[in-house]
């Protein structure tokens, strides 16, 4: 008899900390919330905290994200992500290859790889990501460094191209979201529209569907 097919290692909503939007509330009040409505990933990514306040705050993260049945990945710090028993790690466009992260962490662990480019997210797949994350596909504060979104004929075309799961990212929240499912991408990334929303678990059960 078959097995059945084994389910991608990849979030379908994916939430990106940042300590700074969460609208004055605690950080992982917001982040229980979300959990709640369907998180199903965290990414840790805090890059001015020292290793040892980001060590415990990956603790703290971890075992929350752990009685939600979802995955804590700690951006680009993989000595983090294996000193706290992480889910997997995140890596940024210029860090280290996938190949080399997956021999650190082992088979289990979930590999995610932020790009900017469909040249960048085919490259991350050949390497041994277990999805990419791609965009910016909207305008959004946090990504203006990158420059013009990509859009989501981008987006179409780099989800139609990929044999990993594609991770939309950028400006993606609850008024857009249909657009980027009818561009065949069903997981999406975000940061302030859970952070900064009112009620996070309302937000993120419509986030994903």
């Amino acid at each position: 008899m078959s097995r059945p097919p084994k389910p991608p290692a990849a979030p379908r909503l994916y939430l990106v900390t940042d300590r700074r939007s969460t609208a004055g509330r605690d950080l992982l009040d917001v982040v229980a919330q979300a959990l709640q409505g369907g998180v199903d990933a965290v990414q840790l990514r805090e890059k001015d905290l020292s290793t040892r306040e980001l060590c415990d705050l990956a603790r703290a993260l971890n075992e929350l994200c752990k009685r939600h049945g979802a995955r804590l990945l700690v951006n680009d710090r993989i000595d983090v992500a294996l000193a706290v028993g992480a889910g997997g790690v995140h890596l940024p466009a210029q860090s280290f290859d996938p190949r080399d992260a997956r021999r650190l962490l082992g088979a289990g662990a979930w590999i995610g790889c932020s790009t900017h480019s469909v040249d960048e997210a085919r490259a991350a797949a050949e390497s041994g990501a277990d999805f990419v994350v791609f965009g910016p596909i909207f305008d959004t504060p946090s990504k203006r460094d990158l420059g013009t979104p990509l859009g989501l004929d981008a987006l179409s075309s780099v989800c139609t191209t990929l044999a990993v799961p594609v991770v939309a990212i950028g400006g993606i929240d609850t008024g857009n979201i249909r657009q980027v499912r009818r561009h065949g991408c069903s997981r999406v990334a975000v940061i302030r529209a859970l952070l900064e929303a009112p009620d996070p678990a309302a937000a993120a059960a419509v986030l994903c569907g």
